[in-house]
């Protein structure tokens, strides 16, 4: 089912696959893969989600790694593709290692804010045209 070299635990991994296969058309989820709270997941099921140590951000990542306002996620009202901005943070945000302005996701990239490293998941994620 393609998840074969994930590099979380397999508990976590089986949680995560079925949520995703529970999510609603037009949403994706964001899994906490390494970090303070790994484990955690978010999801993204707005046209713009905040990512940010703000305490009112969408996704409130509390670290000194991540600044106030320092991300967002897009959903695109015509694809319903997701997309990931960085918003002038002084750490950087970054797409499978490569820092970032701004790039479209795809199921199972990896976006590091800070010391947090997300996976973004969609219900695509574990077919076969994912996997790599």
């Amino acid at each position: 089912s393609g998840i074969e070299g994930a590099h979380v635990d397999d508990s976590t991994e089986r949680d995560a696959v079925a949520a995703v296969d529970a999510l609603p058309p037009g949403s994706a989820l964001l899994v906490v893969k390494r970090g303070p709270n790994a484990g955690s997941r978010f999801l993204l099921d707005a046209d713009m989600t905040t990512v940010g140590r703000h305490p009112e951000s969408d996704i409130f990542l509390d670290d000194v790694t991540v600044s106030r306002r320092h991300a967002e996620f897009h959903r695109s009202p015509y694809t319903k593709g997701f997309s990931v901005r960085d918003v002038g943070s002084l750490n950087g945000t970054y797409l499978n290692r490569e820092r970032i302005d701004s790039a479209e996701l795809t199921g199972g990239d990896e976006v590091q804010i800070g010391k947090f490293r997300l996976v973004f998941l969609t219900g695509a994620s574990y077919g076969g045209s994912a996997a790599r």
